[in-house]
């Protein structure tokens, strides 16, 4: 099949179920890592950490740098449009319907039972990153060697910082990036 046609059915699918924003595509994203040769698995924090930090939706971000890894540009353009279009063509419906239905028991039903998925696909997706950037799986057997002492302390020392310090986040990237090239993380 045409790597085009693919990109866009497997974001597509990704926009239309990963309701709750960029943080709930990090499911799909494994999946599409396993089924296709675009991108590892291995690359998703990587994905993750360059979407947080370049300008836009972070869901956008990946699947743009997805498709580019995938077909170039065209395929980024690609990935980008799939990922977008149910967001789009489902508030399209819902502005023309709400106003009709805003009061009915049904439609209340819907989104009151999708704040609990979303609440689980988001904290699905914390626990994967908390699992790769602070602990070695791989490693279970030995204590010692299963956390990462030192990405677990850079962690609580920006975390302290931010508390103490209100500085605008991209100062915490930029020494963080710098830190990282330092003590390559």
């Amino acid at each position: 099949m045409n790597v085009y046609l693919l990109l866009f059915y497997e974001f597509f699918k990704t926009g239309l179920f990963a309701v709750g924003g960029g943080l709930a595509t990090l499911p799909f994203l494994y999946e599409i890592a396993a089924k296709y040769a675009w991108f590892t698995a291995s690359r998703i924090p990587d994905m993750l950490a360059i979407s947080e930090s370049t300008p836009g939706p972070l869901g956008i971000n990946m699947a743009t740098f997805a498709g580019y890894n995938a077909a170039g540009i065209p395929g980024s353009v690609v990935a980008t449009v799939a990922l977008s279009a149910p967001s789009v063509i489902i508030i399209v419906l819902i502005a023309r319907f709400l106003n009709k239905y805003k009061d009915n028991f049904y439609v209340d039903s819907v989104f009151y039972g999708l704040r609990p998925a979303v609440c689980a696909m988001i904290s699905s997706a914390a626990l994967e990153i908390f699992r790769i950037t602070l602990v070695h799986t791989d490693k279970f057997g030995n204590l010692a060697q299963f956390f990462d002492f030192r990405a677990i302390l850079f962690f609580a020392a920006i975390l302290i910082l931010m508390y103490k310090f209100k500085l605008h986040p991209i100062f915490y990237l930029a020494g963080a990036a710098a830190l990282g090239i330092i003590f390559r993380f």
